[in-house]
């Protein structure tokens, strides 16, 4: 049979224990907001990178469209040109410019075509992903709101976790206390019952004075602790 003193601390160590957890829960809500944050900029920094290379695209078409005017007009200030020579040479360099400019032209639109091509798979590809990313970024914030309100939640439920740990704490003896105190700074849960001679906390064997003492046969030990761990002790039968 447990003692009042070793009743009243394993009250006091079930309401600490349920402090401990929900401020390890609150705690952690800063660590898994910043990771969900971070999954965040990872989304739209794809979102960007997919855009860029769209806009990439569009300014390399655009570099070539320019490119093939240059190329044309200087085809057409060519033939001009060759309209006005009298020279046979003069006008067969000019006719070889003429070829060498179209045939530099022709390059150019070939590429314009597969620069097209690419914007039209990148512009597909940009509103797929889009859509995909847009849509994992709304689940990420709803999993933000979710936690700042665990928060809250979690914040007012310790507030009560304390206020009930000072009332589980009020009635226990001042030397019950100490020792209570000392071990829970390092160690949980504190008061551990023993079971085949072994302490339950570090489930070292413990001494026959600590076993005589936990069962209550020595009436000058109102608290028995383990020699090796220093956690407080009881018989379980």
């Amino acid at each position: 049979m447990l003692t009042p003193a070793l009743e009243q601390l394993l009250i006091l160590q079930d309401r600490d224990a349920r402090r401990l957890t929900l401020e390890a829960q609150l705690k952690a809500v800063p660590r898994e907001v910043a990771a969900v944050e971070q999954k965040i900029a990872g989304e739209k920094a794809a979102i960007e990178a997919a855009r860029t290379e769209l806009k990439d695209l569009e300014v390399h078409k655009k570099s070539l469209e320019t490119d093939i005017r240059a190329g044309e007009d200087k085809v057409a200030k060519y033939k001009n040109q060759q309209m006005q020579v009298k020279k046979n040479d003069e006008y067969q360099a000019l006719g070889h410019e003429i070829a060498t400019t179209q045939e530099a032209v022709g390059v150019l639109e070939e590429q314009e075509l597969q620069v097209m091509y690419a914007i039209d798979e990148a512009k597909k590809k940009f509103a797929a992903a889009e859509a995909v990313l847009k849509q994992n970024i709304a689940g990420h914030e709803a999993r933000i709101r979710n936690l700042r309100e665990k928060e809250k939640n979690t914040a007012t439920e310790l507030e009560t976790a304390r206020a009930e740990v000072a009332a589980a704490r009020a009635p226990i003896e001042e030397f019950a206390l100490r020792i209570y105190d000392r071990v829970a700074l390092h160690k949980q849960p504190v008061c551990v019952p023993i079971q085949a001679a072994k302490c339950g906390g570090c489930h070292l064997k413990v001494s026959s004075e600590v076993e005589s003492a936990s069962r209550g046969k020595d009436p000058n030990v109102k608290l028995a602790t383990c020699d090796q761990c220093g956690r407080i002790v009881f018989w379980q039968a």
